[in-house]
């Protein structure tokens, strides 16, 4: 079958290569994609929030499967066009419409949904300019520390923690009055502070069964020890250890079931990923957030970890028919280590030329910020790379990695030393 993908960075470097491993996959295609994508299949230009001319072009190319990478599309009502235009609606779309990917779209929405299906999450009350002096009240009811998060898209970086509760405050003044991440910050979600460890679980669902792919645990904070500023993700690690078949039970019977089982009662049509940002407390698990696509960088370590045919899966997730599908996972470990600019997440340089990639040894690489000039790779964004080694012990996985971490080299190059150290203990 003929596959268009959509995206552009890391994870789509991720599912381009898994996807062009099944032998379903006569042609793929990526829009726009980046230098790692063009590796397996080929790039085109459309604009994916563009939804005529993505249409257009999956008609002109007889296409037959979509999948939607980055959550903005999904949000916008992409999957909601296919289904809707009777010559595109015959394509298989693995995505949800936009009425299911409010579940990432508004965290207001989702917390109310956890709290109407009674599923375990932090307290939490949402404000808006017209109530900014009850959002300072709740504040100061609350122990610290504080989280406060924008209610829309903010490319992962709309959740702020504050130790103090004048930082906390004057945070939430400039979210909602300086406008800090535009139209998402119109509302803000304050939520207790829950202390513990995260990790990311991920499903595939047609919206009444569902296959749980592999746990990960990603590193958001740019600095070592989890200091300094959030960023889209400073490296993975799949699985994770304490995410053990008890823990996973509860996982499944307390969020995972409910959540699908509540989408079905609301009449909300759900077929794609979920992704469920979790924290685990006193070996409880808790929801932080929902996303309707896979994580970045944590598809780099999920996907080569699974050996299924990835295709065959999207199928039945599109068709209805996920219960019949088999889900095969290595126990192998994997180990991602992500390179970025220097900067980032703030500003930073770009078009730096990347070297010794064809060095690299035992290790996958997938680019995200990457593109080409004159045949030789340059940095285009902040994060850079993403160093993956899939091996039988998480030591030997995360030594592989660090080598070939180091080994690549551009100008400005950055990345956290601390990937796994937790594992590892």
């Amino acid at each position: 079958m003929n596959i268009l993908l959509l995206g552009n960075g890391g994870r789509e470097h991720a599912l381009a290569w898994k996807i062009s491993q099944s032998p379903r996959c006569d042609k793929l295609y990526i829009a726009p994609g980046n230098a790692g994508t063009a590796l397996h299949g080929q790039n085109v230009k459309l604009h994916i929030n563009d939804h005529h001319t993505v249409g257009e072009f999956a008609k002109q190319h007889d296409i037959h499967m979509v999948v939607v990478g980055p959550e903005e599309a999904l949000v916008h009502g992409i999957a909601d066009h296919f289904h809707r235009e009777p010559d595109l609606n015959g394509i298989l779309f693995v995505g949800p419409r936009a009425a299911g990917a409010r579940l990432e779209g508004s965290k207001a929405f989702a917390k109310a949904f956890m709290q109407r299906h009674s599923i375990p999450t932090a307290s939490y009350r949402s404000f808006s300019i017209n109530t900014l002096e009850q959002g300072k009240a709740y504040l100061q009811s609350l122990p610290a520390p504080y989280v406060l998060k924008a209610d829309g898209l903010a490319a992962g970086k709309g959740v702020i923690i504050c130790e103090s509760l004048d930082e906390a405050i004057s945070t939430l003044e400039e979210m909602l009055e300086s406008q800090m991440f535009g139209e998402a910050s119109a509302t803000v979600v304050v939520e207790e502070f829950l202390k513990g460890t995260e990790l990311s679980v991920f499903v595939v669902t047609d919206g009444t069964s569902y296959k749980i792919l592999p746990s990960a645990k990603d590193y958001k904070r740019i600095g070592e020890e989890d200091t300094g500023p959030n960023t889209g993700g400073m490296g993975a690690f799949s699985p994770v250890p304490f995410a053990n078949e008890a823990f996973m039970k509860k996982v499944e019977n307390r969020i995972i079931k409910p959540t699908i089982g509540g989408l079905a009662k609301e009449g909300i049509p759900f077929c794609g990923f979920i992704f469920f940002g979790l924290i685990e407390v006193g070996g409880e698990p808790y929801v932080i957030e929902y996303n309707v696509r896979l994580g970045d960088p944590e598809t780099q370590a999920i996907l080569p970890r699974i050996q299924s045919d990835l295709i065959e899966l999207f199928e039945a997730a599109a068709k209805g028919t996920l219960d019949r599908q088999n889900l095969t996972i290595t126990n192998k470990n994997a180990a991602t280590i992500v390179l970025v600019s220097g900067g980032y997440p703030g500003n930073y340089e770009k078009g730096y030329p990347i070297t010794k990639i064809d060095q690299v040894k035992g290790s996958l690489v997938f680019y995200a910020g990457v593109s080409t000039e004159q045949d030789a790779l340059v940095t285009s964004g902040g994060r850079v790379l993403a160093v993956t080694t899939l091996a039988d012990n998480a030591s030997e996985a995360l030594e592989v990695s660090y080598k070939n971490a180091h080994l690549i080299n551009f100008k400005g190059k950055y990345y956290r030393r601390d990937i796994g150290k937790d594992i590892l203990q």
